[in-house]
C-alpha cells in the first residue's frame, strides 16, 4: 500500500499524472502509455523513477540480452516494456499476463 498525499490544486508537479497519455522515446520506439489515476490511483501512472529507470538501461548499464526478468509493482510498466526492446530478454509482467489489463 501507498500512501500519496495529493491535492489536485497543488503545485508539486503531480497534475502530469491526470494527462491521460504520457509518451517517451526509449530503444528507438515512441512508447504510449495511458494513465488513469482518478479512476486506478497509483498504479495506473508513469512516476518518475520508471522514467529514469529506463534511461539508465538504455545507456548499457545492465547487460539484458538472454536474460529472463519479472517487473513487480511497477505502476504501468514502463521498465518492462523497455527492457524487453532493448535487451530482447523475456518479459513477465504479472499482472498484464493474468488477464488483469
Amino acid at each position: 500500500m501507498a500512501l500519496v498525499p495529493y491535492e489536485e490544486t497543488a503545485v508539486m508537479g503531480l497534475q502530469k499524472f491526470h494527462k491521460p497519455l504520457a509518451t517517451f522515446s526509449f530503444a528507438n520506439h515512441t512508447i504510449r502509455i495511458r494513465q488513469d489515476w482518478r479512476q486506478l490511483g497509483v498504479a495506473a501512472v508513469v512516476w518518475d523513477a520508471a522514467v529514469v529507470l529506463s534511461a539508465y538501461l538504455e545507456m548499457g548499464a545492465v547487460e539484458l540480452r538472454g536474460r529472463r526478468a519479472v517487473e513487480l509493482g511497477a505502476g504501468t510498466g514502463l521498465v518492462g516494456i523497455v527492457a524487453a526492446l532493448l535487451g530482447e530478454c523475456r518479459m513477465l509482467a504479472p499482472s498484464f499476463a493474468s488477464g488483469a489489463h
